[in-house]
């Protein structure tokens, strides 16, 4: 894609978000072919946005989720921190096309790792945490229907970033075993999803090194104060108007989020 292309394509799907429309698939002189495509309008994007980014999230960290979308790896998207809420909030759930909720571990980095050639290993990228939290992920895309348009323009759309609830700091959580943490996701003070963290490419550690790698490779690397989530620890659980939500790790704590 050139840049006129690339250009058009996020000017779209920016003002898509902003006016909460639809689209069923960007037009044919700037829809993105390629993964790579995908991301440049994902930059450009955030560029016209203005927004201070708040961090990362990575979408299709589970054979299920990558099949449902049509992606053999991950995608990736920005958190704007303007779409960032705390925890225990009220959302309105009427402008929510996709009207899911994720239950998430999100890290955030205490210092860069910048790109390089070799491959950041796990441990090492570990050790470039600050902390760990509990997170909800409310996504949404500005596609209609969204689960058939395909990798690149789903990188386009930002990954189908949209909402994001930061819940508490896990306190020691280096001792964590977070591939078999329990998460449990109430509705309405009923149990409605059950999961753990190996949802997340096996092992949310595993998913945020891979991200590490990702960036390194196209683009920036990761930066000090960045969060990323790391992917749903369930199934993501349907939601609608008056949904009381408590996203409860066992044992670390819960985040909540009210859909009104």
């Amino acid at each position: 894609m050139n840049k006129s292309a690339i250009d058009k394509a996020a000017g779209i799907l920016w003002q898509a978000r902003l006016s909460q429309g639809r689209l069923s698939a960007l037009p044919a002189d700037c829809k993105p072919a390629t993964l790579g495509d995908g991301y440049a309008v994902q930059d450009a994007m955030a560029a016209r946005a203005g927004s201070p980014i708040f961090g990362w999230k990575i979408a299709a960290t589970s054979a299920a989720g990558q099949k449902h979308i049509g992606a053999t790896e991950p995608l990736a998207g920005r958190l704007f921190a303007d779409f960032v809420l705390r925890d225990g909030t009220s959302l309105p759930a009427g402008p929510l096309q996709m009207c899911v909720v994720e239950a998430e571990f999100a890290f955030r980095m205490g210092r860069d790792l910048g790109p390089r050639e070799a491959p950041y290993e796990m441990d090492e990228v570990c050790t470039a945490v600050a902390d760990l939290h509990l997170a909800i992920e409310i996504p949404d895309a500005r596609f209609e229907p969204f689960d058939n348009i395909g990798p690149a323009q789903i990188a386009a759309d930002n990954a189908f970033a949209a909402w994001f609830v930061l819940g508490p700091k896990v306190e020691g959580w280096e001792k964590v075993d977070l591939p078999h943490q329990p998460v449990r996701v109430w509705k309405n003070k009923a149990v409605a999803a059950e999961g753990t963290g190996a949802n997340a490419l096996g092992d949310p550690r595993l998913a945020l090194t891979w991200f590490a790698n990702e960036r390194s490779k196209r683009g920036g690397g990761l930066k000090a104060g960045e969060i990323i989530t790391t992917g749903t620890c369930i199934t993501p659980l349907e939601i609608a108007s008056g949904d009381a939500i408590v996203a409860d790790f066992t044992g670390l704590g819960q985040v909540s989020v009210t859909l009104s």
